[in-house]
């Protein structure tokens, strides 16, 4: 499948590996030349009512300080979409984060990954 960044005017192609109903999501994606990663969402239901998601995105390639940037980049961009989707699910108010992070577009230097 496709995942598009409408707002970057790109898209990624991501291979959907595992879907476990209500429990975890598992995918494999590339994208600006990167090889791929992957990454599992896993969602632990709370006693109240609320879901605790965990996210891992591992396979990072390069060397030390290419990985550790990617790694950054990723953690900042999950930390993103999981405030923005929290704010939008529980008050119905559209943070627009991932927008606001890169309002002039993605740096040429940054990957998909850390979108």
């Amino acid at each position: 499948m496709r995942w598009d960044w409408e707002m970057y005017g790109f898209s990624l192609k991501v291979a959907v590996k595992v879907i476990e109903s209500n429990r975890r999501i598992v995918v494999e994606w590339s994208g600006a030349g990167q090889p791929p990663t992957t990454i599992e969402w896993i969602f632990r239901a709370r006693p109240d009512d609320t879901t605790y998601v965990k996210i891992t995105n591992s396979g990072f390639a390069g060397d030390p300080e290419q990985v550790a940037r990617q790694a950054v980049g990723s953690t900042e961009g999950f930390t993103f979409v999981l405030a923005g989707a929290k704010a939008w699910l529980d008050h119905g108010v559209q943070l627009n984060l991932v927008r606001d992070r890169h309002p002039d577009g993605l740096p040429k230097h940054e990957s998909a990954q850390s979108a």
